[in-house]
């Protein structure tokens, strides 16, 4: 198992990719800490991880109050027994609305939970990591680089997320921390399963050169990889999971 002994923390750990990753990395040996605002959600996970002999401890976390990720990292210091080496910032949201009817509430529901809370927590983990080593994968997107009608907010989030992630791994290369993140491409979900059988999402399916959506799966090598000390030489990168969508013509 490649993370035997180590900690680490997932954010937005109740649903999707957040509760793909907890299991992933729990199964590479990891102690996974698995947080989120829906305390059900992440109890009913940690007992699954448990029960298939893992470890898992569920934190409750809301990634745009500062209040709230300050005392989650103080319960994280307080209940695991290891030293947090870990941290994938996965916790975002999103949603389609055209730019010229766009809100400014609208427009703060994705950026603050998107870009202001991945700062929050990386800034959080890092206070903590220094010294000691650590490593911070943030799961950004290929909308980051390219992107699409109606994701003002999204696209403008993750483009942030993905300079941010860069800013960090600059600053933080000398007290032994790395900063690198995950840009997925359309992968399919319990959420958007239903659109992705339709025609306009076959539609876009036909855009991507692999002419197929991914499958969470086909995140576990490249975040285990970031996670893991075969990246050791590796910070500020980011990584495109995406089926070769961003190098399609335009």
């Amino acid at each position: 198992m490649q993370l035997e002994g180590k900690t680490a923390l997932v954010t937005g750990a109740s649903s999707g990719l957040g509760q793909h990753f907890a299991r992933l990395l729990a199964r590479e040996g990891a102690t996974v800490v698995a947080a989120a605002r829906r305390v059900d959600a992440l109890r009913a996970l940690s007992a699954e991880i448990e029960q298939a002999g893992g470890a898992c401890i569920p934190v409750v976390m809301d990634v745009t109050d500062p209040e709230s990720v300050a005392a989650a990292f103080g319960q994280i210091e307080r209940d695991v027994a290891g030293a947090l080496s870990i941290v994938v910032n996965n916790a975002g949201v999103a949603h389609t609305r055209a730019a010229l009817d766009l809100d400014p509430d609208e427009w703060a529901q994705v950026i603050q939970p998107n870009l202001t809370g991945a700062f929050l927590v990386a800034q959080q983990a890092a206070r903590r990591m220094q010294g000691k080593g650590g490593t911070i994968v943030n799961v950004a997107s290929i909308l980051g680089e390219r992107v699409s009608k109606g994701l003002a907010a999204y696209a403008a989030s993750k483009a942030g997320l993905i300079q941010l992630t860069k800013v960090l791994a600059l600053e933080w290369a000398p007290i032994n921390i790395q900063v690198n993140a995950l840009a997925p491409g359309y992968i399919e979900t319990d959420l958007n399963r239903d659109f992705f059988a339709s025609d306009a999402g076959q539609r876009l399916v036909s855009r991507i050169p692999q002419k197929r959506l991914g499958q969470m799966s086909d995140l576990d090598g490249p975040l285990l990889l970031l996670c893991s000390g075969q990246s050791r030489y590796m910070t500020g990168a980011v990584i495109a999971v995406d089926g070769g969508h961003l190098v399609s013509g335009l």
